[in-house]
């Protein structure tokens, strides 16, 4: 129910009428965000990245349980935590693909097939755009400017400088940090609440199978 509630708040927040009504600005995400090209050149990180769709930017050999990256990592870009990425391939809901911010860890280093990208401070929060991008609003445009790859395995036709003339609507940065605010406080009490429910879970099924020896 409160992952249902989030949803539902941030399509009224995000959504076109509330964008039009509050006469948000429209921007190029070129202008508020700084494409990240620093290469691994140096080895400096060894923790191989992947974007999953529910869990964001997550180690590869933990998500997959093994490592499908090239053996040399000094290509890769070196992201830094608070970096975000646009994964191009897509999935069930993610149509358009996805885009997720490094929260886990410090550093980690990622496939060049990923375009990347770190907001511009003082122009655009961070949080907000987390949770922008969360909202799917942004397929509206994104959808307008990529086509399936010739390959045709679910990789999406994005070019940089396409994907950084996405246009997206913003308020001014006091309300994307008052919006941000309010939306940590729902995604905190989702967290607490879903380790609460697996505690039960797991106290449910410790006592049923003691009951029953």
């Amino acid at each position: 129910d409160l992952k249902k509630l989030k949803s539902a708040i941030m399509a009224i927040i995000f959504g076109k009428t509330n964008v039009t009504k509050n006469q948000w600005c429209e921007v190029r995400l070129g202008n508020i965000c700084e494409r990240v090209t620093r290469r691994n050149s140096n080895n400096i990180s060894n923790l191989i990245l992947t974007i999953a769709a529910q869990y964001g930017l997550v180690s590869q050999t933990d998500f997959f349980n093994k490592s499908v990256a090239s053996a040399d990592l000094s290509n890769y870009y070196l992201l830094d935590k608070g970096d975000f990425a646009y994964n191009k391939s897509y999935s069930g809901e993610y149509t358009w693909g996805t885009v997720k911010r490094l929260d886990l860890y410090p550093q980690g280093v990622l496939s060049p097939l990923y375009i990347c990208f770190r907001p511009i401070e003082g122009i655009v929060d961070s949080d907000f755009l987390v949770y922008l991008f969360e909202s799917k609003c942004w397929y509206r445009e994104v959808s307008g400017i990529c086509v399936e790859g010739a390959r045709n395995h679910g990789l999406l036709n994005v070019s940089v400088v396409d994907f950084f003339n996405m246009k997206l609507h913003l308020p001014d940065l006091s309300e994307q940090k008052r919006i941000a605010e309010m939306m940590n406080s729902i995604s905190d009490k989702i967290e607490h609440s879903s380790r609460l429910y697996a505690l039960y879970n797991a106290q449910k099924t410790y006592l049923l199978s003691n009951m029953f020896i």
